[in-house]
């Protein structure tokens, strides 16, 4: 009996690793953009965003023996944006990321929709919200993206005003 159990535990344990390996880079890149800190620095600018993801894969390590046929990258998204947006009091100071002047729930809403690829039906269900309201924030927060970010060298400013002049 306890040999059967320590075999499962051992195949759980590999399955959750492979599944970790494979998706831990992408999740940890939606964490950091969901926090609003700077991906890439050694300085210790994403300890946010690896507690919060550390947080999600635990929830969804405790439940893996029962995702029976649900996709695993789906229930820790879903766990990453329920933390989100449990903590988002605690993200709302820039902190130099991509992301950090959108509101955390507008991060969370470009995040799921944008980077994520997330349909805004599901992504309404995930966050209790209407659609409109989903697609309202999406629309905002895409809009502030765009008239916030800096030219590219070389590249015309967005929509034909000079960086820096008043919109």
């Amino acid at each position: 009996m306890r040999e059967r159990r320590a075999a499962r535990e051992s195949r759980r344990a590999r399955e959750f690793e492979a599944f970790v390996a494979g998706a831990g880079g992408r999740l940890l890149h939606a964490a950091t953009l969901l926090t609003g800190e700077r991906p890439g620095n050694r300085t210790g600018d994403t300890d946010a965003a690896q507690d919060l993801l550390t947080a999600a894969l635990a929830r969804t390590y405790a439940r893996w023996d029962r995702l029976r046929g649900e996709d695993p990258y789906e229930r820790t998204r879903q766990e990453l944006a329920a933390l989100f947006a449990h903590r988002a009091r605690r993200y709302r100071r820039p902190r130099g990321g991509v992301l950090d002047r959108l509101t955390p729930r507008e991060r969370l809403v470009l995040v799921l929709r944008l980077y994520e690829g997330v349909a805004e039906e599901q992504t309404a269900a995930t966050l209790g919200l209407p659609v409109e309201r989903v697609r309202a924030i999406c629309t905002r927060a895409v809009s502030l993206m765009r008239t916030a970010a800096p030219p590219h060298p070389g590249r015309p400013p967005a929509h034909g005003h000079p960086a820096g002049a008043a919109r």
